[in-house]
């Protein structure tokens, strides 16, 4: 059993939340190793304090990151809250922007806060055709997670192995994840999922499908949380750009060595799910719903970028001060661009959050239109917000020698001396800035600002066809025939008649 559930305290702050990690016993491996604590990893532990921030931020700022359980009346983290009105979506915005200025990276629990705000419509709307009992079985595991004030963590995506075959068509049928066996108890799975955001950080997983399935894809149609450290599952931690940073004497080199983000590959091996913690089995024609569901709160959950384009813009103005330029015309031009299109990114998901509206089951979801947009502006507008960055950071931002070159009695004052900027500002915050920029632009937080920007939550394909599915032609022309004067040709024929 997940150890976390065994406390009889919930989790309040980030220091309770790092210490409910420790002793699960988990099988991580690292650069072809077994790792033996991962609290204590110092390339992973910057991972964990950034969830722990979002514990500490429901502390300083209780109205943005706090809510009472409707489960248990208690406080507990918005993150493990179901949306049920248009406010409670506005916030889950508000809270992730905030995030990501505090954090500069990806604080990984918007993948599981997006899983239980999908499942919660998609389990009301199963059980209604199937008269299923997976709403109910969802509430009452949403309710001991609110007990806990525990983390969870979604795994959708699979490792699809031939992408131009369904998953009964595989020739492993391990490429999705699936039903192995059955018995009364429950079931087992197997598969893999990739690029697991923050899994190794969760205390549960809710394992979904990836894509819309077929009749003869019902094993694939399985939805069921399982606990991190449950028999059978193997994390391969994934390798980020200049991760090993961490692990050097003093913090400058890595940029960000407080924080950062994570993601592992989750091999599922015979793992057993129990009867009462399976949400779907077999429904294959609702898999479509919820992964299109899922998406779409994803999508306009981007508005995180924003944030942390907030921390990059931040970085970039200060790079120029530092530099004695900071109100050159050029590069107050450069500065505004970058607010735009940062603003861009949050203005879309925030109007997709403001035009929520109820499903059937009570719970919200935001505009599945403008969420779409929202996440396509953010597969290019943080690269060029990084390009320009980089532009203003200079090329000392990628020669610059290390930070042990920096404290070498032979070199140390060679250095302060011909890397100084303007007059005023020490030589070594200059540097610190410099290595911001490198770790959001090419290093270990690029995973989650630049490429997890193109392929999270789907890549660009991905949202340009649920913007032509959604993009209504026909009414659009019918504004415009209207103004026009041109008649429709049934109402030509209809008058004729």
């Amino acid at each position: 059993m997940n150890t976390a559930t065994k406390s009889q305290s919930p989790i309040v702050t980030g220091a309770d939340y790092i210490e409910s990690l420790r002793g699960r016993g988990l099988k991580i491996h690292y650069l072809g190793e077994l790792v033996k604590e991962p609290v204590d990893h110092p390339v992973m532990r910057p991972s964990m304090n950034a969830v722990a921030a979002t514990y500490d931020l429901a502390i300083s700022d209780p109205e943005l990151a706090l809510v009472n359980s409707p489960f248990t009346g208690e406080p507990i983290n918005r993150f493990l809250h179901i949306a049920m009105n248009t406010d409670d979506v506005v916030q889950q915005n508000e809270m992730q922007r905030k995030l990501g200025q505090l954090t500069g990276t990806c604080f990984q629990r918007c993948v599981g806060m997006d899983a239980l705000n999908s499942l919660y419509s998609v389990t009301y709307e199963i059980d209604e055709k199937h008269g299923t009992p997976y709403h109910q079985r969802l509430k009452d595991f949403i309710a001991m997670t609110h007990r806990g004030n525990l983390v969870i963590g979604g795994a959708m995506t699979d490792v699809k192995g031939d992408r131009s075959k369904p998953p009964h068509q595989q020739t492993d049928p391990d490429m999705f994840v699936h039903v192995v066996k059955e018995t009364d108890e429950g079931i087992w799975i197997s598969g893999a999922k990739a690029h697991q955001t923050g899994c190794i950080n969760s205390h549960w997983l809710i394992v979904m499908p990836t894509l819309r399935l077929g009749p003869d894809d019902a094993k694939y149609a399985v939805v069921g949380a399982i606990p991190v450290d449950a028999p059978g599952i193997t994390y391969i931690y994934g390798r980020q750009s200049c991760d090993l940073r961490s692990m050097e004497e003093g913090d400058i080199d890595a940029g960000n060595s407080q924080f950062s983000g994570q993601e592992a590959l989750v091999i599922l091996q015979d793992v057993f799910i129990p009867k009462e913690r399976i949400l779907m089995q077999g429904e294959y024609e609702f898999a479509a719903m919820l992964v299109e569901r899922f998406t779409c709160y994803h999508r306009r959950s981007y508005v995180c970028k924003s944030g942390v384009g907030d921390v990059l813009i931040g970085a970039a103005a200060t790079i120029a001060d530092y530099n004695g330029v900071p109100n050159v015309s050029h590069i107050r031009d450069k500065l505004v661009e970058m607010t735009h299109l940062n603003e861009t990114i949050y203005s879309t998901g925030i109007a997709a959050s403001h035009q929520s509206e109820p499903t059937k089951s009570g719970a919200y979801i935001n505009n599945g239109l403008i969420a779409n947009v929202c996440k396509h502006h953010v597969t290019r507008f943080p690269y060029e917000i990084a390009r320009l960055a980089q532009d203003l950071a200079g090329g000392m931002m990628v020669t610059m020698p290390s930070e042990q070159d920096f404290t070498n009695p032979e070199t140390g004052e060679l250095l302060l001396k011909y890397l100084q900027g303007r007059d005023g500002v020490d030589t070594e915050d200059r540097v610190r800035i410099l290595r911001l920029i490198e770790n959001m632009t090419m290093g270990r937080n690029a995973v989650g600002y630049l490429t997890e920007s193109m392929h999270g939550a789907g890549s660009p394909q991905a949202q340009r066809i649920q913007i032509a599915r959604q993009m209504n032609l026909e009414e659009k022309k019918g504004f415009a025939k209207r103004l026009a004067g041109v008649k429709e040709k049934e109402a030509e024929d209809e008058s004729a008649e």
